[in-house]
């Protein structure tokens, strides 16, 4: 069984999730014997082979597997075992119609072939080898369905869960078809695809997804999206509309352009890379530009789209002590397994990949014919369409190559060191303003905004809806006074604390102040002098600025339109 899922860098062991495991050929038991953690062997002999067993499905995520009396998830890497000797042979899946009478409308959703099914889509289904059979998740329950077409291709929205009645689906299916269509544009309408669905779990509170070659399973909130009436797009539903054109534009990148370690692996051990930055940082430049271009955001919305990309990197230490090489190699440590010290430690490679997408892209426009397109268009030819994995700096050699630039410099400035990236300078010569700024509330993400500035800063960070701290940042009057994650801030000047309380007194209190905290520590009472600093400027702004240069409005009308 897989130790880890494409398209989610951390080794998960889904095997653990396994449990009575029994095997027979005809009548007779089989004894089974275990070689490692996801591994297990029997003996040779002639006839079938029966193996059961039953698996614990409980994550609600879109990596694993999910059961209960209202719906049913799976990707393949978290329910099947592979064959060693036959792994490259076609497999079959036959699903059964759950016999309780409360899913007597359960569907199913996938884009695996189905061979014989029935109208709900239980029944027979075939994949080609072992990896296509973990490359196409399964969505199973009661389910809205929305098909629409892009280039001649059946696309779906499924969305699964408690979906209000009033949503306009219409809207939602309208918006992605632009977003699609410009994708396949981009790259002359290929790769040729039977369908592709968009397996959305609605739930309270959530929000990823996980690209397949055929498919994504996402998951969002279900005030994400837009209701009948609206006209406005509101913040959640860009949101939403940005994941779903992240994970199709994998269809290209990561799901077909892929690392040659990728493709090597056998998903029982890691496959490192210091290229994820591309993967997945490309990935997410683009996803918010396909939004400007199929037009369901402005050019203003989507430079405060870029601004916030921006902002989650300036406020991370980390930028300045990891570079986003290791960042990338280091992801199955670190990324997908978050600690109280990761904002000091651990470069975002989805911001600071998303940036340097956006710097390269910038420089090609500037001192070349061509732009990332033109660099991903080729990396398709070379690499995707032929099938051929990708080898390390294979991107950067594309975009030297097709260019005909000396990028090493650039390449050795953004990957392999620690230093600012040229954002202003670079977005200047496109007509666009840059600036940073204190922030102005807890919710200032980046972008344009008409608060007043917060006057002083602490230098910590809450978890939602408490006084508990979760992150201390370097270097700031939090960890000056000594503060630790999971201490519980109970007063400040003698009177008690509440979230909203504290968010006000950072507002009104002076930089400079010394102020007295009292905390809890492992249930004893702490007091520690608090001395706040000015608001460190670490929020972006970007606006499109008067054009007085032609050849400036030239450039800018040719990256935003506009």
């Amino acid at each position: 069984m897989p130790a880890w899922i494409r398209g989610s860098y951390l080794i998960r062991d889904p095997a653990k999730h396994v449990f009575e495991l029994r095997a027979w050929r005809g009548d007779a038991p089989v004894s089974v014997q275990r070689l490692d953690k996801s591994a297990f062997m029997v003996p040779a002999g002639e006839g079938a082979l029966c193996i059961r067993y039953r698996v614990h499905a409980s994550d609600n995520s879109v990596r694993k597997a999910f059961l209960d009396a209202n719906r049913g998830f799976f990707n393949g890497s978290s329910l099947f075992y592979a064959p060693v000797s036959i792994a490259d042979a076609a497999f079959e899946i036959r699903l059964q119609k759950p016999s309780d009478p409360s899913c007597s409308e359960w569907k199913v959703a996938t884009a695996m072939t189905a061979v014989e099914t029935d109208a709900a889509g239980f029944g027979r289904y075939v994949a080609s080898d072992f990896e296509e059979l973990l490359d196409h998740p399964f969505e199973l329950g009661r389910f809205v369905r929305r098909g629409f077409e892009v280039d001649g291709i059946a696309h779906d929205l499924v969305l699964a869960g408690r979906v209000d009645a009033d949503v306009d689906a219409h809207r939602v299916t309208a918006d992605l078809g632009r977003i699609c269509s410009a994708q396949r544009q981009m790259f002359g309408g290929e790769p040729e695809l039977d369908q592709y669905l968009f397996l959305t779990n609605v739930v309270n509170a959530g929000y990823g997804g996980l690209e397949h070659r055929a498919s994504c399973a996402l998951i969002c909130c279900r005030t994400d999206f837009p209701r009948l009436g609206e006209s406005g797009t509101s913040t959640e539903y860009r949101n939403f509309l940005g994941l779903c054109s992240h994970e199709y534009f994998h269809l290209w990148n990561v799901k077909r352009i892929t690392a040659e370690n990728f493709k090597k692996s056998d998903l029982s051990r890691e496959a490192y890379t210091e290229d994820l930055w591309h993967y997945e940082g490309v990935t997410s430049y683009y996803d918010d530009l396909f939004l400007l271009r199929a037009q369901c955001v402005d050019a203003a919305g989507y430079l405060d789209l870029l601004a916030q990309t921006a902002t989650r990197l300036q406020r991370t230490p980390a930028r300045l002590r990891q570079t986003l090489a290791e960042a990338s190699f280091e992801t199955w440590i670190k990324f997908y397994q978050p600690d109280d010290n990761s904002l000091n430690a651990n470069t975002n490679y989805y911001a600071k990949g998303a940036l340097v997408a956006l710097c390269l892209d910038l420089e090609l426009r500037l001192n070349s014919d061509v732009t990332l397109d033109t660099v991903m268009q080729s990396m398709w030819k070379t690499y995707g369409r032929q099938g051929q994995g990708v080898p390390e700096g294979g991107f950067a050699a594309m975009a030297e190559r097709v260019s005909g630039l000396n990028l090493q410099a650039f390449f050795e400035k953004t990957l392999r060191s620690t230093q600012e990236l040229p954002l202003v300078d670079l977005l200047s010569r496109f007509g666009v303003t840059a600036e940073l700024r204190a922030c102005t509330s807890p919710i200032d993400n980046g972008g344009r905004t008409l608060a007043s500035m917060k006057s002083c800063w602490a230098g910590l960070r809450l978890k939602p809806g408490s006084t508990t701290v979760s992150h201390v940042l370097d270097d700031g009057p939090a960890q000056a006074a000594g503060l630790s994650v999971d201490d519980e801030l109970v007063a400040l000047e003698g009177l008690r604390l509440t979230p909203q309380q504290w968010h006000k007194q950072m507002e009104r209190q002076a930089a400079g102040q010394a102020l007295q905290l009292h905390y809890f520590r492992d249930e004893a009472l702490q007091l520690t002098s608090l001395c706040l600093q000015e608001a460190p400027l670490d929020t972006w702004t970007m606006t499109l600025a008067d054009i007085e240069n032609e050849s400036v409005g030239q450039r800018r009308r040719q990256w935003l339109g506009v």
